[in-house]
């Protein structure tokens, strides 16, 4: 089923009472819940851990996100994810100082680690101290350290309370916090450890990660919350090859698809053949994009810029979705998305106009910089060696011929990826950026911002300065129209030019029950406590 939603006001939300933390255990009108069984879903690769502080893909969240618990969540059936849709978690209530600059968190009595330690508010010092790179140990990769530069310091008041300082207002660093990303981790287990064997104290218990084979977790029987979680565990059996997977579904090997992975026109070919299948295709707030190393010729803006006006994104759309995409720059577009460029806007924007005249001019810079027909220039295109990343990338090399770029496909496998992007060994890439929140705090500094994570090594200080304005910025008006600002000056210099916001589907069988895929990103949905299995 395709779905749109509506545009949801921004509001703050400043404390909530702690019954609402029972309120995932009553399920919508479906039945009474069942307990028990084991819930089968296909995996797409193996990943490199199972720390997803130190990984940037579901390919970790999915699996790992019903181990642990987060200070606070999105509403885990609100398929928007906003800042009113934000519920407690392991934190019962919280408050904001006068000032903007302090958000202190009241914290749950009586939660344990997996391990039987208790859970206190050192634990919530212990997590930000780490992904601030601060103390004795650290992540190997901290992949989203930049979400928190506005942080001074976090400090356990008492076992029961967390205060965050801040060092500027940042209304939405609640949205932060409630990503899937950002669970809360133990003070006593190193981070060796939570990348092979995690401890949380969420509704499931990590058993086991074999690569290539399965990642297994099971129930958590001392559950904070009682009653949850109804399934007895849950399997991903490892199935790369995408054909594979959809026979062992349809087949009756499997309960769920992996979440995203199908294609618009692999969702009716699954319904062809299991017309009782549950399918859905949403947005996914993850856009294919264009990474540039920035050595020569790629250092010039105007060689970046011919890149993406080269691009004709409506023909990624029709071949790769069946129409069923989006085109949007920096920021996921509406109406799912809350904070994208207007239409009106993006037409201004180098690669979003005529596609034929975009083409003719970067084929004058192209020709300007030495290059032609008879001596094109000759790169490799990286991208990861899974199937949406491979067929985006064979379209983008038939676009790039027509501006006398000729690329040669590398394939690079999923647990070397981002290293190599962090160590820049690539040329140009076809990447997906997927942002944990919709929400500019996060793509922004995270993606965009001077030490962030463009793997293209740019930095504009000035940008940076309007990056820090919008966080503060109260009136939600004021701060969209400042966003729009940053997003039109990133799309103008070619930073990750983006080429389609992607829809992806899954399917599972209709004994799932209670299961809501979200709409503005990938990554917020899978804490699976109150999903069941109809008998």
């Amino acid at each position: 089923m395709l779905r749109l939603f509506a545009l949801v006001g921004m509001t703050l939300f400043f404390a909530t009472p702690d019954a609402i933390a029972q309120q995932s255990a009553a399920a919508p009108a479906l039945g009474a819940p069942k307990s028990g069984g084991v819930l089968r879903i296909t995996h797409r690769d193996s990943p490199a851990n199972m720390s997803i502080h130190e990984e940037g893909t579901i390919s970790v969240v999915l699996p790992m996100m019903g181990v642990f618990n987060n200070l606070v969540m999105f509403d885990q059936h609100k398929p928007q994810n906003t800042m009113d849709g934000i519920v407690p978690d392991l934190a019962t209530s919280w408050k904001w100082s006068e000032d903007g600059k302090t958000l202190t968190f009241e914290l749950r009595k009586g939660v344990t680690w997996h391990d039987g330690k208790p859970f206190t508010a050192a634990d919530v010092k212990c997590t930000w101290d780490l992904l601030a790179d601060k103390g004795p140990e650290k992540f190997r990769v901290n992949s989203r350290r930049g979400w928190w530069a506005n942080v001074e310091s976090v400090t356990a008041t008492s076992d029961t309370e967390a205060v965050f300082n801040l060092k500027a207002p940042q209304p939405a660093i609640l949205s932060l916090i409630a990503s899937g990303f950002t669970p809360v981790y133990p003070c006593h287990v190193p981070p060796a450890q939570m990348r092979q064997a995690p401890i949380g104290t969420g509704p499931f218990k990590f058993v086991e990660y074999q690569k290539n084979q399965q990642i297994k977790v099971t129930r958590n029987p001392n559950y904070w919350k009682p009653g949850l979680p109804y399934l007895d565990g849950i399997e991903y059996t490892i199935i790369p090859n995408r054909s594979t997977a959809i026979l062992a579904f349809v087949s009756g090997n499997f309960d769920m698809f992996f979440p995203y992975e199908l294609t618009v026109p692999l969702v009716a070919d699954v319904k062809s053949q299991m017309p009782d299948a549950v399918c859905d295709i949403s947005p996914m707030n993850v856009a294919a994009n264009i990474l540039m190393n920035p050595v020569p010729p790629f250092d010039k803006l105007d060689i970046r810029r011919a890149v993406a006006m080269t691009l004709d994104r409506r023909a990624f759309i029709d071949i790769l979705t069946q129409g069923k995409g989006d085109i949007g720059a920096a920021m996921q577009p509406g109406p799912e998305g809350v904070w994208g460029l207007p239409e009106a806007m993006l037409k201004e924007l180098p690669g979003y106009g005529d596609v034929a005249k975009g083409r003719e001019k970067a084929r004058v810079i192209m020709s300007a910089a030495g290059y032609s027909a008879a001596k094109p220039l000759k790169i490799k295109l990286s991208t990861r060696n899974i199937p949406t990343y491979r067929d985006a990338s064979v379209i983008l090399i038939s676009q790039l011929k027509e501006i006398f770029i000729e690329a040669d496909l590398d394939l690079v496998e999923t647990a070397i990826w981002v290293p190599k992007l962090i160590r820049r060994e690539y040329q140009m890439g076809l990447s997906q950026v997927g942002n944990g929140v919709d929400d500019p705090d996060q793509n922004f500094w995270e993606n965009y911002s001077c030490g962030g994570r463009t793997y293209m090594d740019y930095c504009n200080k000035d940008l940076d300065a309007m990056i820090a304005r919008q966080s503060a910025e109260k009136d939600q008006a004021k701060r969209k129209e400042l966003v729009w600002q940053i997003d039109r000056k990133l799309t103008d210099e070619a930073v990750r030019p983006m080429i389609y916001f992607m829809r992806g589907g899954t399917c599972w069988r209709p004994k799932v029950k209670n299961m809501t895929i979200m709409a503005n990103s990938i990554f917020n949905g899978w804490r699976l406590e109150d999903v069941w299995l109809e008998k």
